[in-house]
C-alpha cells in the first residue's frame, strides 16, 4: 500500500452509509453539509458503502482533491463505535491503518505512554508582558 498517514491530518469517519458512485463533487459537498466542515482544510474524510464492503476517503491535496478507494472482495471493514446523534466521529491514523487492513479494532489495546504537551514559549511570554 503506498498510503501513508500522519499526525498532521485529523480523519473523520462519515456515521452514514454512502453511495460509492459518488465523486469528488459530490462527496466534497458531503463534508460540507454532514461533516460541517471545510474540505480544502485538508483532513481526510472516509466513507463507507452499505454493506461495509467499500470505503472511500477524500482528500484535499494543496492544488486538487483525492480519492482512496477500495473493495474488499470477501469480508467487511470496521469502524469504530460512535454514538447515534454525531454525522462523523474523528479517529486516529492508527485506527485508520487498522480498519483498512482488517484488524479488529476492539481487539487493539495501547498501553498508557507519557506525552509531555509542549507550550508555545512566544505565547508564554506575550501572556507574561501582557499582564504587567
Amino acid at each position: 500500500m503506498i498510503l501513508s498517514f500522519s499526525d498532521r491530518y485529523r480523519y473523520f469517519v462519515y456515521a452514514g452509509s454512502c453511495d460509492m458512485r459518488k465523486g469528488y463533487d459530490c462527496l466534497n459537498g458531503l463534508v460540507r453539509n454532514e461533516f460541517k466542515k471545510d474540505p480544502l482544510l485538508g483532513d481526510v474524510f472516509i466513507f463507507l458503502s452499505r454493506g461495509r464492503n467499500k470505503i472511500k476517503l477524500l482528500h484535499w491535496q494543496g492544488d486538487g482533491f483525492c480519492i482512496f478507494s477500495k473493495r474488499l472482495e470477501k469480508g467487511t471493514f470496521e469502524i469504530p463505535k460512535q454514538s447515534s446523534s454525531q454525522n462523523a466521529m474523528e479517529i486516529s491514523p492508527h485506527q485508520l491503518q487498522f480498519i483498512l487492513e482488517g484488524i479488529v479494532l476492539s481487539s487493539v489495546k495501547k498501553r498508557v505512554r507519557y506525552k509531555h504537551h509542549f507550550v508555545d514559549k512566544k505565547s508564554v511570554v506575550a501572556g507574561v508582558s501582557g499582564v504587567v
